[in-house]
């Protein structure tokens, strides 16, 4: 049994040895101080869903287990990644000049200054998940990247994307493969009346979906009911969602998109 179990099980709190133990290496990463990804991108590395250290309605043993070890058991806080970038803004990497550090965060009012001259790039891929976004913004520095933050349509994404449209950055999205993210990406192909289905899923087309879902995907009706969306590729990929019952979470896709997108820089 590891230290780490031993002395969580001294505190008559019981969770399961087989789960807990593959925890082990991630424990004891944090003890190294080793600076590790968003919490979401921690689980799926281990094997477990992306919320299962961040919602302890996922598995509730293993939360409090992952809880106690990082806030009463280790000398020092974990060195990790933060995906908490909501809020009345839009944040971005590469995608506006500025003399701060990237990514850079745009507040409503700064948006009204901005000007087709500020650009660094003409395309951009736009992240749903925003612990994905700052895993890849800290993997690939220098990829125009931007962050979707799930549901987070404010008024200044809202704005600030429009804009982009206009001065013709190429747009394309990538979110997690489940009922819920493909009425992400429906909403924000509303977003951009310009720009076409096939160049807002260049990568995730429909095609690809399928075969992300048939190796990646998880069983979860919950998460993969019948929606019914527009444009007709993003229906094509609930569907598919919906006949497999099964879905896939953008952390399962990490080294998937450090291939593609590179590849779709390029073009």
């Amino acid at each position: 049994m590891s230290r780490y179990l031993d002395a969580y099980q001294r505190t008559t709190r019981k969770v399961a040895p087989e789960s807990a133990s593959r925890l082990d290496p991630l424990f004891a990463r944090m003890e190294a101080g080793e600076l590790l990804p968003p919490r979401g991108q921690q689980a799926v590395d281990l094997g477990f869903s992306a919320h299962t250290f961040n919602d302890r309605q996922v598995q509730p043993p293993l939360f409090d287990y992952y809880q106690w070890v990082t806030t009463q058991y280790l000398a020092t806080s974990p060195r990790e990644l933060s995906a908490k970038l909501i809020g009345m803004a839009v944040t971005s990497a590469n995608v506006f000049q500025s003399t701060l550090p990237q990514p850079v965060t745009l507040n409503p009012w700064q948006i009204a200054g901005l000007k087709p001259a500020q650009l660094m790039n003409r395309q951009a891929v736009v992240i749903e998940n925003n612990g994905i976004f700052i895993w890849l913004v800290h993997r690939h520095p220098t990829w125009p990247l931007i962050n979707q933050s799930g549901n987070d349509f404010n008024g200044a994404y809202v704005q600030v994307m429009r804009l982009l449209e206009q001065w013709g950055v190429r747009l394309t999205y990538l979110g997690d493969l489940d009922s819920a993210g493909i009425q992400i990406a429906a909403q924000l192909w509303r977003v951009l009346p310009q720009t076409t289905e096939a160049e807002l899923l260049a990568l995730q087309s429909p095609e690809r979906v399928l075969r992300w879902l048939t190796f990646y995907g998880k069983a979860d009706a919950t998460r993969t009911q019948a929606v019914a969306v527009v444009p007709q590729r993003l229906q094509q990929e609930a569907q598919s969602i919906h006949t497999l019952a099964r879905f896939v979470e953008q952390e399962q896709l990490i080294s998937e998109y450090e291939q593609l997108i590179p590849q779709w820089l390029k073009a």
